[in-house]
Parts: C-alpha cells; structure tokens; sequence
C-alpha cells in the first residue's frame, strides 16, 4: 500500500434525509481539500472502516489520522493496524469541522436532500468543485492570490467547455 506524508482530518456530520438520520463521513487533507466522501444510515464501527478502506485504496495511507474523540475511528483504525497514527485532541480537528461550512450553506439552499444517492453525488461534486477554489487567503500576498484565483476560474471554465 503506498503510503503519503500527508496528515487527514476525518470527521462525519449529520444529514437528514426524509426525516431520517444518516451520516456523511469525510476526510480532509492538511491543506483542507475534502479528499473522500461517504454517506451511511450509521455511526459505527463498520461505517468508520468501510470508509477509512475507500479513502486509503484512493489517496493511499496516511502518516498521521486526526480524529474527534468517536470511538468508531479507533476502532476501524486498530482493525486495519493503523492504531498508532491516530491523533486525537480538543481543537486539533478543527480542519474538519471547519470543512463542513461551505457545505451546510449549499444544503441550506438546496432546502434537504431526499435521497442518500442524492446526497452522495453532491457530496462528491461539491468537494471537486470547492477544491480548486478553496485557497487559503492569509498564506498569500493579494497579486498572487488573485492569480491563483484566476487561473482555477480559467481552468474550471475550460472544463466546462468541453
């Protein structure tokens, strides 16, 4: 399995979906890109593995696992021996959580969704769409921001193009 430097965030959130309870799972990488996106009716220790599997058979297996105090996550992370990784603490997921604004603003105006294939789709969507955008403004100078921003907008258009 080829393994990365790289430090994810998982976390899951609430979603209602026709009155029900269900779940959507998430890992975000050290810069903030959502990397992986899963919804399931539950928050166990299946759902956590068969996420943690989907995540690590796409992007390949993380140095450290950052996680919220959800037992499920050790649990899954001791199934597939990567116990070790996991780092937990009061604030040190805050990348996560803070992930899940831009998406809870377009479930606001998109009034819920109704099914969970529904939620999946936009889920996936969402994150490849607010990926490219999603610069962190204080790292950089205004021009080089700016330019950035521009050629994500440029790039995102030529993909619409075609």
């Amino acid at each position: 399995m080829k393994s990365s430097k790289w430090r994810w965030h998982l976390d899951e959130v609430f979603v209602k979906i026709n009155g029900e309870r269900h779940y959507l799972w998430r890992a975000v990488d050290h810069e903030g890109e959502v990397l992986e996106s899963f919804v399931a009716k539950t928050r166990d220790k299946k759902a956590a593995l068969k996420f943690l599997k989907k995540a690590m058979r796409k992007h390949g297996s993380p140095e450290v696992i950052v996680t919220d105090l959800l037992r499920s996550y050790g649990a899954a992370l001791k199934e597939i021996g990567a116990a070790g990784r996991q780092e937990t603490g009061r604030w040190l997921n805050n990348r996560a959580e803070n992930s899940h604004l831009p998406f809870r603003r377009r479930e606001r105006a998109m009034l819920r969704f109704r099914r969970m294939r529904s939620l999946q789709k936009f889920a996936a969507v969402h994150a490849s769409v607010y990926n490219p955008f999603n610069q962190e403004r204080s790292l950089s100078t205004r021009p080089n921001f700016k330019l950035n921003r521009a050629a994500a907008l440029a790039e995102w258009r030529g993909l619409g193009a075609s």
